[in-house]
C-alpha cells in the first residue's frame, strides 16, 4: 500500500488532469435552431463568415429592409460632401401620397435631411424615403440606379432595386446573404450614424411612433437594424448585436408573424454568441512575413494585410487555426504597394477557412544598373 504522501500526490495529479481536461475541452457545436422562415443567415460582422445558412442566395422580396440601402446612399452623399444633414428638402406630392408606413410629412413643407433619415429608419416612413430619393437624384427611379451601383460595389450580386421604399415590384429583389453584406457595410462604413438604428421612438408632427424592431426592448445587446413587411414578403428582420467585442448580424426573411421574426432572430443570435468566437489574427499593417526581392534597392520586402484580418471559429477550438504565407516566386522590382504579391492561407483543423492577399508594406524601387545586371546574371544561372 502506498504511503499517504504518495496517495495524496496521485489523487492530486488525477484531479488536476481531469480539471485541465475539462477546461480545455472544446464546446461541442450543435445544429443551429430550426426557424420558420423562407431564408435566413447568421453572419459574423468582422470576419464575414456565415455561421448559419438557409437558402442564403434564394431570391426574396426585401420590403422595407430596402431602406438600409436608401440610408446608405444618403450617408455616402454626406460623406462625399454632396449632402448636408441640415439641408432642407421640399416634400413633393408623390412623397406625400405614398402608401404604407409614413412619417406623416406635409406636402410642400420643408424638412431637413436628418429628420427624414431618422423618420425612414425609426418609423420606416415611405414618404421620407421618397422625399430623400427625389432630393438626391431628382427622381426615385434615378435614385434606384444609385442604389444598384452601391449594391454592386458591396458585392450584392443577387440584388436589384427598383425603388427607395421596398414596395413590391417584380424586379425589386435581393437575398438574405446580400442583406447581411449591406448591413455589414452600414455598420462598418458609417458608425457615426449606425446608432440611429437603436432609436426606440421618434416624435414628429405631433405623432410619436415606435421602432418596429422589438428586439431593442428585449435584448440589451441588440442595437439595430431594420424590419420589413408586405403581404408577399412576409415578416422580415435584420438584427445586429454586440457582446464582449463580438458582433453578429442575423437576417430572417419571410416569417409568418412579427413574433416569429423576433423570436427567430433572437434564437440565431443566442446560438452564435454561445457557440462561436471571433479572433483578430493580424491587425492592418503588421508584418506577416518577409520575402527576397531581385533587382531592387533593397533585398527584402515586408508583406502585410491592408486591413484587420478576423476569423470566427467554434468556441474553445482556436488551437485548430493555422496560417501559412505563400509568396510569388522571384519577386522583381519595382513592387508597388497596391499590388498583391502573395496570400495568407488560413486553415482550421486542416481544412481551408479563408485566404487574404498580402501586399508590400512599402514600395520597392528598382536598384541601380549594376545591381540589376548582377541579379540578372544570378537569375540566369539559377
Amino acid at each position: 500500500m502506498l504511503p499517504n504522501r504518495f496517495r495524496f500526490f496521485a489523487l492530486w495529479s488525477m484531479l488536476l488532469f481531469w480539471t485541465t481536461t475539462a477546461i480545455a475541452a472544446p464546446i461541442p457545436v450543435p445544429a443551429p435552431p430550426q426557424i420558420n422562415a423562407a431564408s435566413y443567415v447568421l453572419m459574423d460582422h468582422d470576419s464575414g463568415r456565415l455561421l448559419v445558412n438557409h437558402n442564403a442566395d434564394s431570391r426574396v422580396e426585401p420590403a422595407s429592409i430596402t431602406k438600409i440601402m436608401t440610408a446608405y446612399v444618403a450617408f455616402q452623399q454626406i460623406a462625399d460632401g454632396d449632402l448636408k444633414l441640415d439641408e432642407q428638402v421640399t416634400i413633393s406630392e408623390k412623397a406625400w401620397r405614398s402608401e404604407g408606413s409614413r412619417t406623416f410629412l406635409k406636402i410642400g413643407s420643408q424638412i431637413d435631411v436628418e429628420t427624414l433619415i431618422k423618420g425612414m429608419i425609426v418609423q420606416s416612413g415611405n414618404d421620407a424615403s421618397i422625399a430623400l430619393a427625389e432630393h438626391i437624384a431628382g427622381a426615385e427611379e434615378s435614385f434606384a440606379g444609385l442604389m444598384n451601383q452601391y449594391a454592386q460595389k458591396l458585392g450584392m450580386t443577387n440584388t436589384h432595386f427598383m425603388n427607395a421604399t421596398g414596395l413590391p415590384d417584380p424586379n425589386h429583389y435581393t437575398t438574405a446573404h446580400d442583406i447581411a453584406l449591406m448591413a455589414q457595410a452600414m455598420i462598418r462604413d458609417f458608425p457615426q450614424y449606425y446608432g440611429w438604428y437603436s432609436i426606440r421612438q421618434l416624435l414628429f408632427n405631433g405623432i410619436e411612433q415606435h421602432n418596429r424592431n422589438r428586439l431593442l426592448w428585449r435584448d440589451a445587446s441588440v442595437d439595430g437594424m431594420k424590419t420589413g413587411h408586405t403581404s408577399s414578403a412576409g415578416f422580415c428582420l435584420v438584427s445586429s448585436a454586440k457582446r464582449d467585442q463580438m458582433r453578429l448580424i442575423s437576417v430572417v426573411m419571410g416569417t409568418p408573424s412579427d413574433n416569429d421574426r423576433m423570436n427567430d432572430s433572437q434564437a440565431l443570435l443566442n446560438y452564435g454568441f454561445r457557440f462561436y468566437s471571433t479572433h483578430r489574427l493580424y491587425p492592418a499593417g503588421e508584418v506577416v512575413t518577409e520575402a527576397p526581392v531581385w533587382m531592387g534597392k533593397v533585398t527584402k520586402v515586408a508583406l502585410t494585410l491592408p486591413k484587420d484580418l478576423y476569423i470566427t471559429v467554434p468556441r474553445g477550438q482556436y488551437e485548430g487555426v493555422k496560417t501559412q504565407a505563400e509568396v510569388q516566386e522571384k519577386l522583381i522590382a519595382p513592387l508597388p504597394v497596391d499590388a498583391a504579391i502573395g496570400k495568407l492561407v488560413v486553415r482550421f483543423n486542416d481544412e481551408p477557412l479563408l485566404e487574404a492577399p498580402l501586399y508590400p508594406k512599402q514600395a520597392v524601387e528598382r536598384g541601380n544598373w549594376l545591381k540589376r545586371l548582377w541579379h540578372w546574371l544570378l537569375l540566369w544561372f539559377k
